[in-house]
């Protein structure tokens, strides 16, 4: 079942690898499905089964115009959970994915999820606010837009190293993880890529972290420059009772592959405990 349709018929590519119980994988912006590579091969080798899709406007996935809300995006993943008849699920949200898991927790509720990973997570809230006076400014946001629709290949091209932690000493990816991740980021529709930006961006998590009475386990590395860990993660793990947060010394946004071993590693624990 390569695609699946969302309730508004878009349709968005899956991916279903493997047997046992199932953890579904949700990716960041603006990469698709396929960044979970090496955590893909390590729970399947290890008996789970395995599930990864492109976000609408991702990928493979249908590129509809709007609609990127993550009340949408909720809703297309649990129509994915609903489809493919999982219970017992795992999810692990990458960056932006992050809202995913908190928002189909507070929406659609806990009955098949038993356990919740948030990795280089968005959760609970970026924007500065009155009430988020160490969020990110509202300026950083409509700049990366702004650079986008000047030239979104342009911008991949300058994102992305920072997003692995690269820089001109430090080279903690090859020059091909680098081509390869501006290749799936490329596939985006120029929309989607800018429209999320304002979803994970100015989204306001705080109240559905009421809905995480699951095991959580929070990993974010301390040079995350992409979403820092002092208003993310470490955040999260304050307002989510009973969480364990790990987190990463020297570890960027990228940690997935930066630091792969480890977050598959501490993974296969968790899902294990």
């Amino acid at each position: 079942m390569p695609y699946i349709t969302a309730t508004d018929g878009t349709s968005l590519h899956v991916k279903d690898m493997g047997a046992g119980r199932p953890v579904v994988l949700i990716h960041g912006w603006p990469l698709t499905g396929d960044m979970w590579e090496k955590q893909t091969l390590a729970l399947v080798e290890a008996g789970y089964r395995v599930i990864t899709y492109d976000r609408r406007g991702f990928g493979l996935s249908g590129h509809p115009i709007n609609c990127y809300n993550y009340d949408v995006l909720a809703d297309d993943l649990a129509v994915i959970l609903e489809q493919l008849d999982l219970w017992d699920a795992t999810l692990v949200g990458f960056s932006m994915g992050g809202g995913e898991v908190a928002r189909y927790l507070s929406r659609h509720g806990r009955a098949r999820i038993s356990k919740a990973v948030l990795l280089a997570s968005i959760v609970p809230f970026l924007l500065k606010t009155a009430d988020n006076p160490d969020g990110v400014d509202i300026s950083v946001f409509d700049g990366i837009k702004q650079e986008i629709r000047q030239d979104r290949f342009a911008f991949l091209k300058s994102f992305l190293p920072g997003f692995y932690g690269t820089t001109m000493l430090h080279h903690p990816v090859s020059e091909g993880v680098l081509d390869w991740s501006f290749t799936l980021a490329s596939m985006a529709s120029p929309m989607a890529t800018i429209d999320c930006v304002d979803a994970w961006g100015k989204t306001d998590f705080r109240s559905d972290l009421q809905s995480f009475t699951i095991p959580t386990l929070i990993i974010h590395g301390t040079a995350d420059s992409a979403v820092p860990g002092d208003i993310a993660g470490r955040r999260a793990a304050d307002l989510i009772p009973g969480s364990v947060f790990l987190e990463y010394d020297g570890a960027p946004h990228g940690l997935f592959l930066t630091h792969a071993e480890q977050v598959n590693e501490d993974l296969l624990k968790f899902l294990a405990s």
